[in-house]
């Protein structure tokens, strides 16, 4: 499961001009889904971002509060395009990627548990979305679990 997370002042999702989901301060979150995912990397996931440190306290002393200290949202968008795979040729390959009843599945489950944290706003599933944020720093993180192998990393600086 993969996760790229924006910090936000403001988001807004519109599906056929209308829209969708909108937060004002917090996280905007596209998140993917794998073929090999299950509620574990859920779990983990949620927690990570529900408690991570990236917003500014109001002394201006950086990344010291999460998402929750400061009683902002979270607004999460599908996106299987996060699993593509484009090391070989010119088009990339989507097969790391869960089908789509699974990843639909795990992508409810995922928003209903950060849900229970901060209040979340959602794109959907499989829809052609048109997504406009503003993003504060900018500041963008990437997650993963489980985590790439290092020899991986390692091999691609």
């Amino acid at each position: 499961m993969k996760a790229v997370i924006q910090r936000v002042s403001r988001a807004i999702v519109a599906v056929d001009g209308h829209v969708v989901g909108e937060i004002e301060q917090g996280m905007l979150i596209y998140l993917g889904v794998g073929s090999a995912d299950g509620s574990d990397q859920v779990a983990w996931l949620v927690d990570k971002i529900a408690n991570l440190r990236i917003f500014d306290d109001p002394a201006g002393v950086k990344t010291t509060l999460s998402i929750k200290d400061i009683g902002g949202a979270a607004l999460v968008i599908s996106q299987f395009t996060l699993l593509a795979d484009a090391t070989k040729g010119r088009r990339p390959s989507f097969t790391p990627a869960a089908a789509p009843e699974k990843a639909s599945a795990l992508y409810d489950t995922f928003v209903d548990a950060l849900g229970l944290q901060v209040p979340v706003q959602s794109g959907r599933f499989g829809a052609d979305m048109q997504v406009t944020s503003v993003n504060e720093g900018p500041f963008t993180l990437v997650l993963e679990h489980p985590p790439p192998e290092r020899s991986q990393q390692a091999g691609q600086a």
